[in-house]
């Protein structure tokens, strides 16, 4: 932001520490600037514009709470400001108030129907909101305004993109880039557009070429290394990942990175030791006590485990494929109910994938509640009906539950899939056994260890 230049109420003492202000603000010595203003703000505490170049330092320094109530005191000497009101709705953006934020720019349109950036940064609102539709009427307003707005571009990129509209993102993002050759980070947009999209040629030249106009922003490095790395070039991510470690020492991300190769690679000692580096230094990283977590269930260190999951579960994960697998590494430990909200949220967040499905089957079973188990078998089937653990492991359901015919139809389909394992053989005698029998051994799920996501 721009470090408000209005001339200043008094000519006095105030003024010459503003200016002295903005100019150290010039220099990037915010917080100096910060105190300056302060000061300033005792002699004259009835400037507006001291008030609202303190909100802009503190922005700089991401201590949005702290500008809004600048931005307020701003507000009650001068009255509906619209350049303050703007401010103060992007500041309610970036802390999640959306409403007031959206109830901010409203009043600024009620004020100036022409005032451009109301519509412009209300798309960002909407988007948190995921309110697109009217993330699109508003860019669609800002254009009536001003068609050549860069910013209105880029905001509604990154709706579309989150929408999985690459194309129309990347347009939207090149029509930045030429229209503001020097927007933040827009190259890096385009690249994971088209990483997004399947265009790996064109991603990676678009990496390259933001790295090369900023060879030292960690963000794009540690993006760049992941694109390698689902690339399959695992050294030239390494090297990235350990150039972000050269230019910041203490960067949490790249030592989980490079924890996660060495974990790939069995290499779990160098592995562990970079996870907890990862995690003395953000313990608010997502995934190291996940990886603890698993590799101590490989050493069969159940209550260690079970610590580190619990650890994780307090980061609140979305990711679906982790909620699943620390879910069956609950199933592992005997946290059921824990196992059961993992495996619930994972659900929520992607019901269309068969494999929460299946472990809560698994979880039910090994409760005792076998017909809500058979029914989460049916989901994971109606959802994917070539899922191999779902059959085999039905198949030992309706085994033990008397449904032999059913048993040995979900057997053979196994087996058409994968072939005759040893599972599967020994399926198949147990059946055979059972219908001579005319009863089912007692094999309920305790006959099978419990499957971590992944195997």
């Amino acid at each position: 932001m721009v470090f408000d230049e209005n001339p200043y109420d008094s000519f006095g003492r105030a003024e010459e520490i503003a200016r002295y202000a903005h100019e150290l603000y010039e220099d990037g010595k915010v917080a100096m600037a910060l105190v300056q203003l302060q000061e300033a703000l005792e002699i004259s505490p009835a400037d507006s514009s001291l008030h609202f170049n303190k909100a802009l330092a503190l922005d700089s320094m991401s201590s949005f709470e702290e500008a809004i109530k600048e931005y307020k005191a701003a507000l009650e000497l001068t009255g509906d400001d619209l350049e303050t009101l703007n401010s103060l709705a992007i500041d309610y953006t970036r802390i999640g108030l959306y409403d007031l934020a959206i109830e901010t720019f409203e009043k600024i349109e009620s004020l100036d129907r022409d005032f451009e950036p109301s519509y412009c940064n209300r798309i960002i609102a909407y988007t948190e909101m995921n309110k697109h539709g009217k993330a699109e009427e508003m860019f669609y307003l800002a254009q009536q305004i001003k068609p050549d707005c860069a910013l209105c571009f880029y905001n509604i990129g990154n709706s579309l993109f989150i929408r999985g509209e690459y194309k129309k993102a990347i347009s939207c993002w090149i029509k930045t880039s030429k229209l503001e050759p020097d927007h933040p980070q827009i190259n890096f947009r385009i690249a994971q557009a088209y990483w997004f999209d399947g265009d790996n040629q064109t991603s990676r030249e678009y990496f390259l070429a933001e790295l090369r106009e900023n060879p030292g922003d960690t963000d794009v490095i540690i993006d760049f290394g992941l694109f390698l790395l689902q690339l399959g070039d695992i050294e030239s991510a390494k090297e990235k990942f350990n150039r972000v470690l050269e230019l910041t020492p203490d960067h949490a991300q790249a030592m989980f990175c490079l924890g996660e190769i060495a974990f790939n690679k069995d290499n779990f000692r160098d592995a562990e030791q970079l996870f907890h580096r990862a995690i003395s230094n953000d313990d608010t990283l997502i995934g190291p006590n996940y990886r603890l977590a698993q590799y101590a269930l490989k050493k069969g260190q159940i209550n260690q485990a079970r610590e580190f999951l619990f650890e994780e579960l307090k980061l609140d994960p979305e990711d679906s494929e982790a909620l699943i697998s620390m879910g069956s590494m609950f199933l592992q430990t005997a946290d059921y109910d824990y196992a059961t909200h993992c495996l619930l949220r994972a659900v929520d967040s992607d019901s269309d994938n068969p494999d929460p499905f299946y472990y809560l089957a698994l979880v039910s079973a090994t409760r005792g509640l076998l017909e809500e188990a058979d029914e989460f078998f049916g989901q994971a089937l109606d959802l994917d009906p070539h899922h191999v653990f779902t059959l085999k492991d039905s198949a030992i359901l309706c085994l033990a539950t008397g449904k032999f015919d059913l048993a040995a139809k979900r057997v053979e389909k196994a087996a058409q899939l994968i072939g005759s394992d040893s599972e599967i053989k020994s399926l198949r005698r147990k059946i055979k056994f059972a219908r001579l029998a005319g009863k089912a051994e007692d094999i309920i799920f305790n006959s099978f260890p419990p499957k971590t996501k992944g195997e």
